[in-house]
């Protein structure tokens, strides 16, 4: 009812403009071009004025009524991304300021300085220090604002800790693949041709004894609070763009050519469900890039957990490999082991029944 009401109003304001301007050429014909003229111009300057007032109400109405359904009302999820916080605010008081005056002084000057029999137009062609106060000053700001950004923008991308830990994420049309190496901490080789959607979605070697205790899943990734994590980010076919918009974090992912970004998660998934107020909150990987018809799907969850709950949950899951060859497992019990093991009882059973 609110937006119908808008689109009312906006639509009524659009046709008594149309009608003022209509009436203003009647008019013209009448008293004759001369006069009307000077008329419109009184009719434009008020018209630029209350244009303006209305364009600032709006601008702070807009804020009150969505400045709280933005990702803005809650910090940023992750130590990195508290940067990138930092530095949209930035950027946003320096335009914000440049923007708001400089439509000020636009609108107004259009109203004060409208067409008058008892002023003279000041005219002047060139004015050398004018031009290096619009041009010096523009140049500085930017310079700092985009200084600022590419040395975040390198840390996120740079060597990650030490301790952080490894995932892989790879985009597909439409979804989201996560690998996490085993025990031995490295990711095992895989080649293109090797893929099957139904067996080996990411196109693993499994020669590649790296490869044998790698742990692959496509509904939800897991990540620790407080510790580091480096994406390994790549695509199975078209580009896409791994979005973090909790985490203030994004990185494209090119078939062909792997790029990294690393950042450290600061609440976990439950902490957030109570800052955010939110019972249903989650994490939330979205692809920042048109892929396809089926884009608008392609999400997908993360979980952050603190390091006991996330080992629980790792020691709970099963290596590709051993899903797959369930034979090969070098953890399953093997046949032979079952035996002696059930074997024990019954021959200690047998001694005691002997001294009976």
């Amino acid at each position: 009812m609110t937006m119908f009401l808008i689109i009312a109003v906006t639509v009524l304001v659009f046709v008594v403009i149309f009608q003022i301007a209509k009436a203003s050429e009647y008019v013209a014909v009448l008293k004759g071009e001369e006069r009307t003229r000077k008329q419109d111009n009184k009719i434009n300057g008020f018209m630029m004025v209350t244009f303006l007032v209305l364009g600032l109400v709006g601008v702070w109405y807009c804020n009150e009524l969505y400045y709280k359904k933005t990702l803005l009302v809650h910090d940023a999820a992750s130590v990195e991304g508290a940067r990138v916080d930092s530095m949209l605010w930035v950027t946003l008081a320096v335009t914000g300021v440049v923007f708001i005056a400089t439509q000020i002084v636009l609108f107004w000057f259009a109203y004060k300085y409208q067409e008058s029999d008892k002023r003279k137009v000041y005219f002047f062609p060139h004015d050398n220090k004018l031009e290096v106060i619009w041009t010096v000053v523009p140049a500085i700001a930017l310079t700092v604002l985009v200084v600022i950004g590419l040395r975040n923008w390198f840390l996120f991308t740079g060597d990650a800790p030490q301790n952080a830990m490894v995932v892989e994420v790879t985009g597909k049309q439409f979804g989201w693949i996560y690998r996490y190496p085993g025990k031995d901490a490295v990711l095992g080789k895989k080649y293109f041709k090797n893929i099957d959607n139904a067996t080996n979605p990411l196109g693993l070697i499994w020669e590649d004894k790296m490869v044998q205790d790698d742990i692959v899943m496509e509904q939800t990734m897991y990540l620790v609070k407080g510790r580091p994590v480096k994406l390994v980010i790549g695509s199975r076919d078209v580009i896409h763009d791994v979005g973090l918009p909790h985490f203030r974090m994004k990185m494209d992912a090119v078939p062909g050519i792997p790029t990294t970004i690393w950042f450290t998660p600061k609440y976990t998934t439950k902490e957030m469900k109570e800052i955010t107020g939110n019972p249903n909150f989650q994490y939330e990987i979205s692809c920042d890039q048109m892929c396809g018809n089926g884009h608008y799907s392609m999400k997908g969850v993360i979980d952050v957990l603190d390091q006991e709950e996330f080992d629980a949950k790792m020691a709970g899951l099963k290596s590709a490999y051993a899903t797959l060859f369930p034979e090969k497992d070098p953890n399953a019990a093997k046949p032979a082991d079952t035996v002696k093991i059930a074997a024990k009882p019954v021959e200690a059973a047998a001694k005691v029944v002997a001294k009976m």
